[in-house]
């Protein structure tokens, strides 16, 4: 018999654990989103500024930018608590680092996403959303009290599975557009978060049980890696109950009000908002596409200055 990898063995301990989250995760999957390409088209919702993206003020180490894109002009907030990515924003702004980037990813009622140096001479047709300065910023995730509501400026990233840190792109971000939802499908949104924070646990727990996991794996000791499994599954619940994974009040208003996109919460930096502009947000996401989401009519950015 040959000898399995640590992959397979990772695969043969979390099996039944997987099978026992499957029902849960099969009920919510239609809001599940990819990973660096941000995710599925989303269904229609009312539209309106939430009374925090009204402040235009900069507050708490916080900055403003104001860019003027060929729709019109976004004015947009940058958190104070998230100064990697507010900093790298305005030095990039202040470089012309974004100057004629195309919106290259917009999809209606979902989000629209730029910041692709390779995309400002760009063909018609061409494919976009790998580019970037050359480097990445570690990740900033300040949950819950940013989330992915309504005109949220977030970074875009590479998926899980070969950035498990999580590390934003050095210069693409989207914006939220989003939809709003009702209590039922955020109830079911709720449990996905559980099952996924659950999983989560039993994967890094696997990781650290790893040596065990291999000699249990080499004496063929079944009745060891169950016992093992189910140690860790019993750790697994603990530690998600000292820590549910639950939807604020702030949360639920805001997604059954002005909208947004959940199902990316806690999964990528939200580092910003927009404070003025959105009519133009909506204009560039109203855009015909083609097939791989990029308007056919370009869409670009002209310039940025910071307030």
């Amino acid at each position: 018999m040959n000898q399995a990898s640590p992959r397979d063995v990772y695969q043969l301990l979390m099996k039944k654990y997987r099978n026992t989250i499957l029902a849960a995760l099969l009920l919510t999957t239609v809001v599940v989103a990819g990973a660096i390409t941000l995710g599925r088209r989303s269904a229609a919702s009312g539209k309106k500024p939430t009374k925090t993206s009204q402040m235009t003020k900069a507050e708490n180490n916080d900055a403003l930018v104001e860019i003027k894109t060929t729709e019109g002009d976004i004015k947009v907030r940058l958190f104070g608590d998230t100064p990697r990515h507010r900093d790298n924003f305005l030095k990039l702004a202040r470089e012309g680092y974004y100057d004629n980037v195309l919106f290259h990813r917009v999809i209606n009622e979902f989000m629209v996403q730029t910041g692709d140096p390779d995309s400002k001479n760009a063909p018609a047709g061409k494919m976009l959303g790998s580019g970037g300065p050359g480097y990445n910023i570690d990740a900033e995730i300040v949950y819950p009290r940013h989330f992915h509501k309504r005109g949220a400026l977030a970074a875009a990233r590479q998926g899980d599975q070969v950035n498990p840190e999580r590390r934003s792109s050095g210069s693409q971000f989207y914006i939220v557009t989003g939809k709003a939802y009702n209590d039922s499908t955020l109830n079911q949104m709720e449990r996905q978060l559980d099952m996924m924070q659950k999983q989560q646990i039993f994967n890094e727990l696997a990781k650290q049980h790893r040596d065990s996991i291999m000699t249990l794996r080499r004496n063929r000791d079944q009745a060891g890696l169950q016992a093992l499994q189910d140690e860790l599954v019993a750790i697994t619940e603990k530690k998600a109950a000292e820590n549910p994974a639950k939807l604020t009040p702030e949360q639920r208003e805001a997604y059954t009000t002005v909208g947004g996109t959940p199902h990316l919460d806690n999964q990528y930096t939200v580092f910003g908002e927009v404070v003025e502009g959105m009519d133009v947000v909506d204009k560039i996401e109203k855009a015909q596409t083609d097939g791989n989401d990029r308007p056919v009519n370009d869409i670009r950015i002209l310039s940025m200055k910071v307030l």
